[in-house]
């Protein structure tokens, strides 16, 4: 689960820089259609950000069930501020970001959240399944 986590915080260079050109073209696109300015690379970089620490959050609250969403959101946060300083650090071609921090941890609390529901919603079942 940490692998692809690691593979795109330390990829040498920024992991969407590929895909540039399509992605300007899409939202261009997406504009054009009508689509709010709002949808921009900007909030599409950060719901990636949100989206890629859901897991984190969701194993974190597996393994760490006793501790509270807001104590497995600062291990996101934790894992997150030793990625970005390994970018700003060691890697030329990246930059560190304050919103990334923002994200990334609103990402695992996010994880962390839907996982505890879809277990407590799992027990429910289970119990009701017991009744009939």
């Amino acid at each position: 689960m940490m692998v692809p986590l690691a593979l795109v915080a330390f990829w040498p260079s920024p992991v969407d820089k590929p895909v540039q050109g399509e992605l300007a073209g899409l939202l261009f696109l997406i504009h054009a259609l009508g689509i709010p300015g709002w949808f921009n690379y900007s909030f599409i970089e950060a719901t990636a950000n949100v989206v890629l620490f859901v897991p984190l959050g969701a194993v974190a609250s597996l393994a760490f069930q006793r501790k509270r969403f807001w104590q497995l959101g600062a291990l996101g946060l934790v894992v997150s501020g030793c990625m970005e300083l390994g970018q700003q650090l060691f890697l030329h071609d990246r930059f560190a970001s304050p919103l990334d921090l923002v994200t990334n941890t609103a990402g695992t609390v996010i994880g962390c959240l839907l996982t505890r529901k879809a277990a407590i919603a799992l027990k429910r079942d289970r119990l009701n399944a017991c009744w009939r």
